[in-house]
């Protein structure tokens, strides 16, 4: 047994610790989960470094729940995508830039994480919600003016994102990519795969994002991002008649 991670790569976090793992070269075994299916099934995601289906069975109990990402490192559990990649970074003892240890660079990689939670995370998922998931589970696309308070919240958190955080660095910490980097755009990524040019205008963060993205590798970081680039598959998922049942009021509701 070694290091499991079960993913579904339309999911925000379970991208950015892919994507950490695949870059700094950490050996797992990726356990393919969908969320949006009636059961979970084992298919084999691109860039996947085993084959065969996870059986829900064997399955650790917080995915069971439907959680991801979640760690499995022998008989160690850990759920969290943040938690995951600090777990990562200082069992592998990945490169320095990632969580620096400088006290000084290390407490604002973690003031960045925890804005991110109330701002960025809290918003560029919604449109996701919106434009794809809500129609999905509900039969019925959402009023567009719900659309555009999200956009508007999520505008205010960009604004931050770049002046607070960015200003005139290469990075939101420095001269060198970090968890903030790659959690930051891997969130914004969502609204951009369901078609809201988030980025328009922005000439500041259009140029941050193509730093992080060579940073990671362009080649990479499009094949985590193949699913929720394409809209087209989002729309055409498969849900359960159940599912809809259990998920539709608690989408709307979190959009109230």
């Amino acid at each position: 047994m070694g290091l499991e991670l079960y993913l579904d790569l339309l999911s925000q976090p379970s991208r950015a610790v892919y994507l950490f793992a695949k870059k700094n070269n950490i050996p797992f075994e990726f356990k393919h989960v969908e969320l949006f299916k009636d059961s979970i099934l084992g298919t084999k995601a691109p860039g996947a470094s085993s084959p065969g289906p996870a059986q829900a069975g064997s399955l650790p109990k917080v995915i069971a729940v439907k959680k991801v990402p979640v760690l499995k490192d022998e008989t160690f559990l850990l759920a969290e995508g943040t938690a995951i990649l600090l777990y990562l970074s200082r069992k592998y003892k990945t490169p320095d830039h990632w969580y620096p240890s400088d006290i000084q660079k290390r407490a604002k990689v973690d003031e960045y994480l925890s804005w991110h939670q109330a701002n960025i995370r809290a918003n560029a998922p919604k449109t996701m919600w919106i434009k794809v998931l809500i129609p999905l589970f509900t039969g019925q696309p959402l009023a567009s003016e719900k659309l555009q308070e999200v956009m508007e919240g999520l505008a205010a958190s960009l604004k931050q994102l770049e002046e607070r955080f960015l200003q005139d660095k290469p990075f939101l910490v420095g001269n060198e990519i970090s968890l903030a980097d790659l959690l930051a755009l891997v969130e914004l990524m969502q609204p951009v795969g369901v078609g809201c040019d988030i980025f328009e205008d922005r000439p500041k963060l259009v140029a941050w994002r193509d730093r992080v993205e060579e940073a990671i590798g362009k080649e990479l970081f499009m094949q985590a991002h193949g699913m929720i680039l394409n809209i087209k598959e989002l729309s055409t998922i498969q849900i359960s008649p159940q599912l809809k049942e259990q998920l539709a009021p608690v989408l709307l509701k979190m959009m109230k």
